[in-house]
């Protein structure tokens, strides 16, 4: 499973998802919160994160775009889309753009639980793959 130094930043202009993915991923990881995806890009500019859990459909600046920079800046960072306005077009066209994961709202438990762990080994691993052979 996940362990506390896996940080993931929860991204959605709406608090309660927001809380309820607070509450179901704090026991298993660092969890930080904002509130749109220009507060995002900043604290990934300040901090480490292993995983951002994205809405698309947010004021300001759109998911897609969050994403798109995530993955320009950012390449190993994983990102989980998780909206309440999805399709399986976008859906395959934001896993093109470098999402690895893709839920709807309302989320159920074991399967965001699920996908993050998955989304943090892929993370680790691809950590462990770019550290120089000692």
């Amino acid at each position: 499973m996940m362990n506390f130094r896996s940080k993931v930043l929860i991204v959605d202009d709406e608090s309660g998802p927001r809380e309820s993915l607070k509450m179901v991923l704090a026991p298993f990881c660092q969890v930080e919160e904002v509130s749109d995806g220009l507060q995002a890009l900043e604290f990934i500019r300040q901090q480490t994160v292993d995983l951002v859990t994205l809405d698309l459909r947010m004021p300001g600046m759109e998911g897609v775009a969050v994403l798109t920079a995530i993955k320009k800046y950012h390449p190993k960072i994983q990102v989980l889309i998780i909206t309440g306005y999805g399709t399986v077009t976008s859906a395959i066209e934001l896993v093109r753009l470098g999402a690895c994961g893709y839920l709807m709202k309302p989320f159920e438990i074991p399967r965001v639980l699920a996908e993050v762990t998955l989304a943090i080994k892929k993370k680790r691993k691809s950590d462990r793959l770019d550290r120089p052979f000692n």
